[in-house]
C-alpha cells in the first residue's frame, strides 16, 4: 500500500503542495487528476524518491521512503517503476537496447536471460519485430509501449504513470490506456496515473482523485468523482468555463 502523510512541497517560495494526504491499496489503481502545472507530476516524483518532501511522508507497505536508507533504500526504490511523460527513451539506443537497458545495469542476468525477458516484454505491449528499430523510426503510440516494456521488465510492485497519453490522437490513446489496464491486472501491480483523460480514465481505474490548489479535494470511486455536485469538481470534470476554477 502506498500512504502519503500530510505532504509539503515549495519551489522558490512557491508552495505546490500543501498537505496532502493519499492512500492507494495495494493492486489497485488511482487516476490523479487536476490542472495543468498543479503538482500532480511532482507528486509522483516525490512519491518514488525522485524529489525531496519539504515535510510530511511517504510509506510503501509502512515504510517512511525518506527514511531509509543504504541497501533498504535501494530494495524499495527497486519495488517501484515510472512511466514518464515523453518515454524518456535513449535515442542512440534500439527498443531493445532501451528495455534491457535496466537489465544490464541492475541485474546479473546472463545475455541469453535478458534477450528472453525483453522479447517476451515486447510480446506483451504488442511490439514483437520491432526490437531493432530506433525511437526516431516508431509512432508516438509505439514509443509509449516500449517506455511501458522497459518499466515492466523489473517487475515493479508499484508503477507510476506520469500523464501516458499526451501527444497521442484519441485512438491509439485509448489502445494504450487498454494496455495499461491489462498489464496491471495480469501483473497486479499498484498503480498512479497522473492524467487529463477525462472521462475515458474512469473506466479503467479503481479510484480517482482530484487535486486543486495544493491538496486533495476528492477522492472516491469513479462514479462518484464523475457525478460529484461540489462545484470546483463538478467544474473540471465536466470541462465548464464558468465555475471557481480560474482558467489562466
Amino acid at each position: 500500500m502506498i500512504e502519503v502523510v500530510d505532504l509539503h512541497k515549495s519551489f522558490r517560495h512557491f508552495e505546490v503542495l500543501k498537505g496532502i494526504n493519499l492512500k492507494v491499496e495495494e493492486g489497485k489503481t488511482l487516476a490523479l487528476i487536476g490542472g495543468s502545472g498543479k503538482g500532480k507530476s511532482v507528486l509522483i516524483k516525490i512519491i518514488i524518491g525522485l524529489i525531496k518532501p519539504d515535510r510530511g511522508k511517504v510509506l510503501i507497505d509502512n515504510q517512511d521512503i525518506g527514511r531509509v536508507r543504504g541497501k533498504a533504500l535501494k530494495r524499495l526504490k527497486e519495488r517501484c517503476g515510472i512511466v514518464f511523460q515523453g518515454g524518456a527513451l535513449f535515442d542512440s539506443l534500439t527498443v531493445f537496447e532501451n528495455i534491457a537497458f535496466p537489465l544490464r545495469e541492475k541485474t546479473r542476468m546472463k545475455a541469453s536471460q535478458i534477450r528472453e525477458t525483453v522479447l517476451k516484454e515486447l510480446a506483451r505491449v504488442r511490439l514483437s519485430g520491432a526490437e531493432n528499430k530506433y525511437p526516431a523510426e516508431i509512432s508516438g503510440g509505439m514509443k509509449k509501449r516500449v517506455a511501458l516494456a522497459r518499466c515492466l521488465v523489473m517487475n515493479p510492485e508499484i508503477v507510476l504513470f506520469d500523464e501516458p497519453t499526451t501527444g497521442l490522437d484519441p485512438l491509439t490513446g485509448k489502445a494504450i490506456h487498454k494496455l495499461i489496464r491489462e498489464c496491471q491486472k495480469s501483473l497486479n501491480f499498484t498503480a498512479i496515473i497522473v492524467t487529463h483523460e477525462i472521462p475515458a480514465i474512469f473506466s479503467m481505474v479503481d479510484r480517482v482523485a482530484m487535486l486543486y490548489e495544493g491538496k486533495i479535494v476528492a477522492e472516491g470511486a469513479p462514479k462518484e468523482i464523475e457525478t460529484s455536485k461540489d462545484p470546483v469538481i463538478h467544474q473540471f470534470i465536466h470541462g465548464e468555463l464558468e465555475g471557481p476554477i480560474t482558467i489562466t
